[in-house]
């Protein structure tokens, strides 16, 4: 067995080696060791997570290996594996990473009083896109956990890789929805890709230019574009498909 793994094969449904900078289209789900289901994109297990999920919304995801698009323990076990289904355990080191003591920090509460909140244990917060949890509230200390909530456990995924994406304008679409959580309109020229997004993003997605390059080896050009604003009965349509 590899270092920091324990798996075994579940099902082969083809021969074909999987190699760094493939893009492959996944479905997963993933366990706490002798604990409970923390994540999914297969219907039946997402359910179990939130019962109003729709089945529509439920896809395969589709990554780079090596681009830490998914968990990189995960990313580093399936190069040079086969398509197919694999259960595979993952000591902390490979998974969310070992606990770390300096990531529980003190804060001033009147840092929360002055934005109106109550920092109850338990709750969490967004500090510039850092999630900490609160441990405890006193002395006007509030004692922030910045670990990951999964950090220093081990894990099971259970991981089905369903095919090889050949197709570019998947990938692009892959790519974006990674960087962006956007699915923004495109078209490929020869080796140059131009990405339509929303005004005052440009100069954002232009730090990724020597990301598209090194994982669809296309010359990146953004041209920026008024949102499009949906009609009021459009957006009725779409608050009825949420409820």
């Amino acid at each position: 067995m590899e270092k920091g793994y324990v798996y075994k094969f579940i099902h082969f449904s083809n021969k074909m080696s999987l190699k760094q900078g493939d893009f492959i289209e996944i479905e997963f789900s993933g366990k706490i060791k002798n604990g409970g289901l923390f994540d999914s994109n297969i219907f039946e297990e997402v359910k179990k997570l939130n019962p109003k999920a729709k089945k529509e919304t439920i896809k395969p995801l589709a990554i780079c290996l090596g681009q830490s698009m998914f968990l990189k323990g995960i990313e580093e076990f399936l190069i040079g594996k086969d398509l197919g289904e694999y259960e595979i355990e993952l000591s902390p080191e490979k998974a969310f990473g070992k606990r770390d003591s300096k990531l529980i920090q003190r804060i001033p509460i009147k840092i929360f009083y002055d934005q109106k909140i109550n920092p109850v244990p338990g709750v969490t917060f967004n500090f510039d896109g850092k999630i900490g949890r609160v441990l405890a509230s006193s002395g006007g200390r509030v004692l922030i956990d910045f670990n990951n909530p999964l950090s220093g456990k081990e894990v099971i995924y259970k991981l089905r890789v369903l095919k090889i994406v050949e197709d570019l304008n998947e990938k692009v679409k892959a790519v974006n929805d990674f960087l962006f959580r956007r699915d923004f309109e495109f078209i490929v020229q020869d080796k140059r890709l131009v990405l339509s997004i929303n005004k005052g993003m440009k100069q954002f997605a232009e730090l990724f230019k020597d990301k598209y390059k090194e994982m669809l080896g296309l010359e990146l050009e953004v041209k920026e574009v008024e949102e499009k604003k949906e009609k009021p009965q459009e957006n009725k349509e779409e608050q009825e498909k949420i409820v």
